[in-house]
């Protein structure tokens, strides 16, 4: 089959015709697979003009695209994250509905319904004490969740590279479909909840007072208390706690560690909650283990442009090939 299908694609409007008559129902996949192949270079072939315009729009759009959200980013930071975090939660649905990805659809369900509650009550005022607690347990829960994923499926993509998927006999195409799906869910899960943690830390921050946008802090903030959650500091920074210690950063001012931690990891915050000095994340992650956490979470972060826009521009650069006329 193979060689029918080489002899096709240099046969010209003929071979192209002889391609359209071929029952694709007695062929196997993967002969399937080649006879498409074929008919797609049959049908683009003497177009390379047309396709070095497109492969140029392509080019200006992505370079202007980037330079205007960098521009948004940079002067109204506020909507281009609400608009950013909408489209990330949002654009999957719509192709998940018309691929049928059903698994997909009920795990996104009950995501966005356990968040919709704890976004609910983050936004509350007055905020009720134990709300910090919970809003950075549940992040935090989907940020493990996701980290695993994402390090389990990409172990089963490389597995399956290296041809290790023989030995459980499980077949290429299988094996790189379960890899390449909990990848997804992990990256994809891991940049939408840190966008919603950020969101909430922001509302929950400036309900309790010691950290507002403008720098400003409404109320002083005492030694004793965690300007992240606003609950009394019970264990001295050199003591040794039950459940959490507490931990000083370099400006000097302390935090229970936990608290802390999901400030800066989950909430996707380096600066300290009250007086917005920029707090040294390799001094507090001394630990090599825990390293990675904030790699991935900075990996999370480079990802979203791929998932949040990158459909947008792609949508954007076909809408120009069609008004164009380019096929």
């Amino acid at each position: 089959m193979a060689a029918v299908v080489e002899v096709d694609v240099g046969a010209g409007a003929a071979g192209e015709r002889e391609l359209d008559e071929v029952d694709m129902s007695d062929l196997s996949p993967e002969e399937q697979w080649r006879v498409e192949h074929a008919r797609m270079h049959a049908k683009h072939r003497g177009h390379e003009a047309m396709h070095a315009e497109m492969v140029l729009i392509l080019i200006a759009t992505l370079v202007v695209a980037q330079l205007l959200l960098v521009q948004w980013k940079q002067r109204h930071p506020r909507s281009y994250n609400m608009v950013t975090l909408f489209q990330m939660w949002v654009v999957p649905l719509y192709f998940t509905v018309k691929l049928h990805w059903w698994r997909f659809l009920v795990i996104w369900v009950l995501f966005s319904a356990v968040t919709a509650f704890v976004t609910f009550r983050a936004t509350r005022k007055p905020l009720v004490q134990t709300t910090p607690r919970l809003v950075y347990k549940w992040f935090l829960l989907i940020y493990k969740i996701s980290y695993a994923t994402g390090i389990v499926g990409y172990m089963a993509v490389m597995f399956t590279l290296f041809g290790l998927n023989l030995l459980f006999k499980i077949k290429p195409e299988d094996a790189m479909d379960f890899g390449i799906s909990l990848l997804f869910y992990g990256l994809y899960y891991g940049v939408l909840e840190r966008d919603f943690a950020e969101m909430c830390a922001d509302y929950m921050a400036s309900t309790i007072g010691f950290y507002s946008e403008s720098g400003m802090p409404t109320k002083q903030l005492s030694d004793s208390v965690c300007a992240v959650c606003g609950q009394p500091i019970f264990v001295g920074v050199s003591e040794e706690g039950i459940i959490e210690n507490t931990y000083r950063l370099s400006c000097n001012h302390v935090f229970h560690e936990f608290c802390i931690r999901g400030w800066c990891i989950v909430g996707k915050k380096q600066t300290c909650p009250y007086c917005r000095e920029k707090v040294d994340l390799k001094r507090m992650f001394s630990n090599p283990w825990e390293r990675p956490h904030v790699m991935y979470g900075q990996l999370l972060d480079w990802l979203r442009y791929l998932v949040a826009w990158q459909p947008v521009i792609i949508g954007l650069v076909q809408g120009i090939n069609y008004v164009l006329g380019l096929e």
